[in-house]
């Protein structure tokens, strides 16, 4: 009877390459779907395929067909092959992965293209605004990374911190008069004491329980400004921030001294914007300078063993508490200093710019490029900032597309797109050799 049984469960299952096909199939269709009734209005005729349901068929079947294509591809790959003698690389030979050399490579490359990028022949106004803000975007997703990425502790909350810093140089600066410069570090601090405050109540909570603290916890704030009127002005918001200077020199034109002065050139608007670009740039550098230094120091060596098995951890006399606090309060600093050049750059901050939809972002940032990938980040925040902004005429679609994108890449790539678990440390194969015999002894 249970040969029986087990014989007739078998056949009840349905064979994997099916399921494959059915669920790329319900994908394909929930793609076409919004396609359908959508027209172009250009020299008024109306794209009347568009609205038939034959090209609904059309997308289903495309995509299924390809689909079918990468399954045969995929199982030709999967035969088995002779095994070939593999040779053994040496110490000082590394291999040519996206986590080894070439990722130095691509990110020099791209930190070249992010500097001369105000001074190409294309890039006007438009494009280095959203430049800056692409820059502020991938600060962010680098502040959350020693969080998440490293740390493993799951934040969605974030936001929080970058309002701290925005609210407080908008509230020094107006208030108190301070530079910029002189608030920059301050904002970064506020933020990161309110990073430990956050991590002293939650250092028992692991995953979902964190997640659902931490986002309470930036509602918190969010409500905190908004009713505070005696102190953040409510849903108002602070008006009149100042602008930072260069070393003195102001960059508007009714000002005693002046950048333009300064060069002997005309005055432009556009130095500003110039100016506040690569101060964005030099603070994302910082960051990422900063974070790959950690990763190798023994903090960061204990975000990571963290995130493995907080269990071996304790048993290897590691104080987690203490892990915890310094992930919470460095990766809170960043997002201070964030929200210290956002405040600054606008000249106005109210409640509405830090609510959870911007924690989503940059979580999403974190986690659709490889949590601990610093690379990853920058992709992650291209696909999120910038191409919504060349495809502005699919606005209506934004959201749809968004989550079509991230379901994409989550059943493809569950990792991320450039997630790894490399350690970030190896020993070299001297050092191997001489603990060898130490262990045998």
């Amino acid at each position: 009877m249970a040969e029986i049984k087990t014989q007739t469960t078998q056949s009840q299952q349905m064979p994997a390459f099916v399921r494959d096909l059915l669920g790329t199939a319900v994908i394909a269709l929930a793609l076409a779907v919004p396609f359908i009734g959508l027209k172009s209005d250009s020299q008024g005729v109306a794209l009347e395929l568009l609205t038939r349901w034959p090209l609904m068929f059309a997308i289903v079947g495309s995509v299924l067909a390809g689909r079918v294509l990468f399954l045969l591809f995929k199982s030709h790959r999967a035969r088995p092959r002779t095994p070939q003698p593999q040779k053994r690389a040496g110490a000082k030979e590394t291999v040519s992965t996206w986590g080894g050399r070439h990722t130095l490579i691509i990110g020099i490359a791209g930190f070249a293209f992010a500097a001369l990028l105000p001074f190409l022949p294309f890039a006007n106004r438009y494009v280095v605004d959203i430049g800056t803000t692409f820059l502020i975007y991938v600060m962010l997703g680098w502040g959350l990374n020693i969080v998440v990425g490293l740390a493993g502790l799951l934040d969605l909350g974030y936001v929080a911190f970058y309002a701290v810093g925005a609210y407080s140089y908008a509230l020094i600066s107006t208030e108190l008069g301070w530079s910029f410069w002189f608030c920059l570090p301050l904002a970064g601090l506020f933020a990161a004491m309110f990073g430990v405050a956050l991590g002293f109540p939650v250092l028992r909570l692991r995953g979902d329980y964190l997640a659902i603290v931490t986002l309470g916890f930036g509602e918190i704030i969010r409500v905190v400004l908004t009713n505070w009127v005696a102190f953040t002005h409510g849903p108002d918001g602070i008006s009149g921030i100042p602008r930072p200077t260069f070393f003195g020199y102001a960059f508007s034109r009714g000002a005693g001294k002046t950048f333009s002065d300064l060069f002997g050139i005309d005055y432009s608007s556009q130095h500003r914007v110039v100016f506040l670009y690569f101060l964005i740039l030099a603070l994302a550098g910082l960051t990422n300078w900063f974070t790959l230094r950690m990763r190798k120091l023994p903090t960061g060596r204990a975000w990571e063993a963290l995130r493995e098995d907080e269990i071996a951890c304790r048993s290897l006399g590691i104080n987690p508490t203490n892990v915890k606090l310094s992930a919470f309060a460095l990766g809170a600093m960043f997002a201070g200093f964030a929200g210290a050049f956002f405040s600054t750059r606008q000249g106005f901050v109210s409640p509405e710019s830090f609510t959870f939809m911007e924690s989503a972002i940059i979580l999403a940032i974190v986690v659709l490029g490889g949590m601990g990938s610093q690379m990853g980040v920058v992709l992650a925040a291209f696909a999120l900032v910038i191409l919504p902004e060349w495809f502005r005429e699919f606005e209506q679609y934004r959201m749809f597309l968004f989550g079509a994108a991230m379901v994409v890449i989550m059943v493809l790539k569950p990792s991320g797109v450039m997630g790894s678990r490399e350690p970030t440390i190896r020993l070299h194969k001297r050092q191997v050799s001489d603990a060898q015999p130490e262990i045998a002894q």
